[in-house]
């Protein structure tokens, strides 16, 4: 089984322009970021686009959704940014596709050593092997459908909506 991993940027891919003093994006540091969490599962990694995900458009997120639909494998992985994760999320489950997509992201930059991306990509290898088709976001080692979920900008943690 191999998983799809398509990048889009976010907090993930920052790096910091010490000059500057300003985030900005370059590569990808998925690789080795697998590399370091030792992945010896199969994944297909693909970007699509390196953008903060405030910056993200509509357009954007068609081509995410559009990926999702042509993709070959039964189950992807998404990293974005976490402001609107959820709003991606729902675009994608608006299309019905029957494959597992699980979006997932970082608080931190991956190249501030302090990064909580490693957990989240982590947890999202786990959960994307073992759900069933659906849309879902994994932030801080939990797992929620994609419409029960918010980022509590108050506290930096992703938490459950209860439903009436």
């Amino acid at each position: 089984m191999t998983i799809r991993i398509f990048v889009t940027g976010g907090t993930f891919d920052k790096e910091y322009d010490e000059i500057k003093g300003q985030l900005y994006f370059n590569s990808t540091h998925l690789p080795e970021l697998l590399k370091l969490g030792r992945c010896t599962i199969p994944v297909d990694l693909q970007t699509l686009m390196m953008v903060d995900s405030l910056h993200m458009t509509e357009y954007d997120r068609l081509r995410i959704v559009e990926h999702c639909i042509t993709c070959e494998f039964d189950k992807i992985i998404i990293t974005h940014g976490t402001d609107t994760m959820v709003e991606t999320a729902g675009k994608i489950a608006e299309s019905k596709i029957e494959k597992t997509i699980v979006l997932t992201g970082a608080m931190i930059p991956y190249k501030f050593g302090s990064s909580d991306g490693l957990f989240n990509m982590g947890c999202a290898l786990s959960f994307v092997q073992t759900l069933p088709p659906g849309v879902y976001i994994t932030m801080n080692g939990r797992c929620f459908n994609w419409n029960a979920v918010k980022k509590n900008k108050e506290t930096g943690f992703f938490e459950e909506i209860k439903k009436p």
